[in-house]
């Protein structure tokens, strides 16, 4: 563009210089010959007289220095620049900013925008709301407090005591109401000698699983303790089940001996002659019987006997049919290790509520 702008430029000029030329050489020589005004071919019939010469001379040069000056050179250096500058920056800038901008941004932005959101959100949801919630907090219902009295279920009430807790206490008190005797009021129990599990700790393992299938079978269960850390004594445990008027005492406990060999289930109750609670013998011997046949029925161990003593706290402070469980013997390797197992513990629970329905079908 700025070539033919120079190009034109240069044949202005010339043209302007020849008509300058012309006209000085014409009225130089008086006006012959043709001249050209703006274009126009003037011929020579026109010739007018040398005084209105000078008009037209002033006329002429006046304009073709108009043009050469003015014309020529404002006009191709005022296109080329304004128009080069004006075009190439509109044109580029409208058009890709618009089209790119437009269609990248819509539709990348709203199609992942709502299927990723209503997805997600609609199944997370509805998983938690499935069946797990509810059956978590079912079995934690019916533990009562150590002396509460509350109670659940319906039928024959039965308070069960996981014999002893995890720190014994030394503490003296009289093994039965009145006595002279003083005995320990709680010890934490013996040890599984090659399992390592406390004592306390299994009483309390069994103890929960015989709650749970004395409520399925519709009796009402107290519990002594449901945690290893309390300080109870034999005769608050007893007093527990007398204050709730309980249909059957159930102390669960596991047995020790010096003697590696010896194994097998025992029960244990007063003698017919307990200085504190002779009257309850018939129906705490019957219920110990009762235990005991159905426990080793269930499990398959040795049975040995019931053994009646009236050296216990935990009897002699009763005012209910009451016996003591002793599951096995945490000494002997074999009944010891079987002990531990779940399987077990679900027999020996299963054993002992059987012969708490034997016991009650029993009775007149």
């Amino acid at each position: 563009m700025t070539g033919e702008c120079n190009n034109v430029k240069k044949v202005f000029l010339r043209l302007s210089l020849c008509v300058i030329v012309a006209v000085c050489f014409g009225a130089m020589l008086g006006g012959c010959g043709d001249r050209r005004d703006n274009g126009n071919l003037l011929d020579g019939e026109h010739l007018v007289p040398p005084l209105d010469d000078v008009t037209p001379t002033l006329t002429v040069s006046a304009e073709p220095t108009k043009e050469p000056t003015l014309d020529p050179t404002k006009g191709p250096t005022a296109e080329p620049t304004k128009k080069p500058t004006k075009e190439p920056t509109k044109e580029p800038t409208k058009e890709p900013t618009k089209e790119p901008t437009k269609e990248p941004t819509k539709e990348p932005t709203k199609e992942p925008t709502k299927e990723p959101t209503k997805e997600p959100t609609k199944e997370p949801t509805s998983t938690p709301i499935v069946a797990p919630a509810t059956p978590t907090a079912t079995p934690t219902t019916p533990t009562p407090t150590p002396g509460d009295n509350g109670q659940s279920g319906s039928g024959k009430l039965i308070v069960i005591d996981a014999g002893h807790q995890r720190k014994g206490n030394s503490e003296k008190e009289p093994d039965g109401p009145g006595s002279t005797t003083m005995k320990a009021k709680c010890s934490s129990g013996t040890t599984g000698h090659f399992t390592g599990l406390p004592e306390y700790e299994l009483n309390l393992i069994v103890s929960k699983k015989l709650q749970t299938i004395l409520l399925e079978r519709g009796y009402r269960v107290i519990m002594v303790r449901d945690t290893h850390d309390v300080d109870l004594s034999n005769s608050e445990r007893a007093e527990i089940a007398n204050k709730a008027g309980a249909d059957a005492f159930i102390r669960v406990h596991a047995n020790a001996n010096d003697n590696s060999d010896v194994n097998g289930a025992e029960t244990l109750c007063q003698t017919k002659n307990n200085p504190y609670n002779a009257d309850l013998y018939r129906l705490s011997r019957k219920l110990s019987e009762c235990v005991l046949d159905e426990l080793c029925e269930e499990c398959g161990c040795k049975k040995r006997h019931v053994v009646e003593t009236d050296t216990m706290s935990g009897i002699n402070w009763c005012k209910v049919p009451v016996t003591i469980v002793e599951m096995g013997f945490m000494t002997n390797e074999k009944e010891d290790r079987l002990m531990a197992t779940d399987e077990y513990q679900d027999k020996i629970a299963k054993g002992i509520a059987d012969g708490i329905d034997a016991y009650f079908a029993a009775q007149p």
